[in-house]
């Protein structure tokens, strides 16, 4: 594979490839640090059989996220869908032992700044991936409709029908379904979002600066990025009393809080199955 792979790299860089070496990159995909012959080096992630589109999706998840110039975001150096389908972008240097917060701080400011910069409505341009998982982007004229149609009401029949779930849960999301325009909160323009912002899709480089990794973006509220760091921990406080410094949150914001981890959790819910059912059950009823 790695041979194969190099070959590839050879053509698509038009430049020598001189050296691989595996990465972590996550449960999904293949990762790799690639050495060129004039002492650079980038980064390339790839799969045997990724869905359609896979990587050049996200090479336009981080063009869209990078337009913003909000917050590191790397460059996509080349992305290829034929076998072996892959996408490099530009090598991050991590920073090697825990930070001091500030980088927490600037992760708050530069998110807020991200999320300031927008979108054209609720939706993206083109559907998108969360992991491996479909998801649908079509826009919504509103964003209850959007968080509804596009984002909990597929999950839930897909958990129901692969009997996660029984069907009374049915009626339990219908209840929430009915309930979501007066629980989304105040009306704000879409923001620009990550979309899977968990402690493994952020790295800090040598100088404490954050960047964004393997996103999931669409225009919708920006309350779901935050909740979605609220999950599964690894934020600290200061990032979060950053982010309200620089860009308010509305009121009842605290109380939305597992509304806007739902659809995360249904997500794992359907990837994984297990607790996440239980948990995304137990989380609809506390909605209501």
């Amino acid at each position: 594979m790695a041979e194969h792979l190099r070959h590839a790299l050879d053509e698509e860089l038009g430049s020598p490839v001189t050296g691989l070496t595996r990465v972590g990159g996550g449960c999904i995909n293949e990762a790799y640090e690639v050495h060129l012959g004039d002492g650079s080096r980038l980064f390339c992630k790839t799969h045997p059989a990724p869905p359609p589109d896979f990587f050049a999706v996200e090479a336009d998840a981080l063009g869209w996220l990078a337009e913003a110039d909000a917050i590191g975001v790397p460059r996509v150096v080349a992305v290829r869908s034929d076998a072996p389908a892959f996408l490099v972008v530009e090598w991050i240097e991590p920073a090697h032992g825990p930070g001091d917060g500030t980088s927490d701080e600037r992760l708050g400011r530069e998110l807020a700044a991200l999320h300031r910069a927008g979108a054209p409505g609720f939706g993206w341009t083109r559907d998108g991936y969360v992991g491996e998982l479909a998801q649908p982007n079509e826009p919504a004229d509103d964003w209850a409709t959007f968080y509804r149609e596009r984002r909990l009401a597929p999950l839930v029949r897909r958990v129901v029908d692969e009997h996660h779930w029984t069907t009374d849960a049915l009626g339990t999301f219908d209840r929430l379904a009915a309930a979501l325009p007066d629980l989304v909160g105040e009306a704000e323009p879409p923001a620009r979002l990550h979309g899977d912002l968990w402690g493994g899709n952020i790295l800090v480089d040598r100088a404490g600066r954050p960047w964004l990794l393997d996103p999931a973006p669409y225009g919708g509220h920006r309350e779901i990025d935050l909740a979605m760091m609220r999950l599964f921990g690894g934020f600290g406080r200061r990032a979060f009393a950053a982010y309200g410094e620089a860009f308010p949150l509305s009121e009842g914001h605290q109380r939305r809080i597992p509304l806007y981890q739902l659809y995360p959790l249904l997500v794992h819910a359907v990837l994984f199955g297990g607790s996440y059912g239980h948990q995304a059950l137990a989380t609809m009823h506390r909605c209501l």
